[in-house]
């Protein structure tokens, strides 16, 4: 029997709150599990996480397969300090700070062509004086 560790969808039509359960690979995505070791809730800011690592590292040893989504999961309760903060903002504001930092870009690149321009006719002049 294969089993899995994966999310169970619960909670109300666009307000998902989900249960980390262990179930059989076969079984529905909401249908049967053996076994909640805990809960994970997407909606509030930072996310509200409980997991019992204690099981799922018995389980995991025991052969089931952590979800992609549940092994991150694990990751960033092992690691609280990795958690990405993700900032997100609108299209109009990602565009223009992508213009701002091309704009930032071309000046830089035009500084040093300016300043070598301004350096070959010095040197120019010394190799003609010699």
């Amino acid at each position: 029997m294969a089993v899995k560790i994966r999310l169970r969808r619960m909670g109300a039509h666009k307000k998902p709150f989900y249960r980390i359960v262990v179930a059989d690979s076969r079984a529905p995505r909401d249908g049967r599990s053996i076994e909640e070791i805990g809960y994970f809730n997407p909606m509030v800011n930072p996310e509200d996480i409980k997991l019992d690592m204690e099981k799922a590292e018995k389980w995991i040893r025991n052969g089931a397969q952590p979800t992609d989504r549940v092994k991150s999961i694990m990751e960033s309760i092992k690691n609280p300090k990795a958690k990405k903060e993700v900032k997100k903002i609108s299209k109009r504001a990602a565009k223009k700070q992508a213009e701002e930092a091309k704009a930032v870009e071309e000046q830089e690149n035009k500084e040093p062509k300016e300043a070598q321009e301004s350096q070959e006719p010095s040197e120019g002049n010394a190799s003609a004086e010699a």
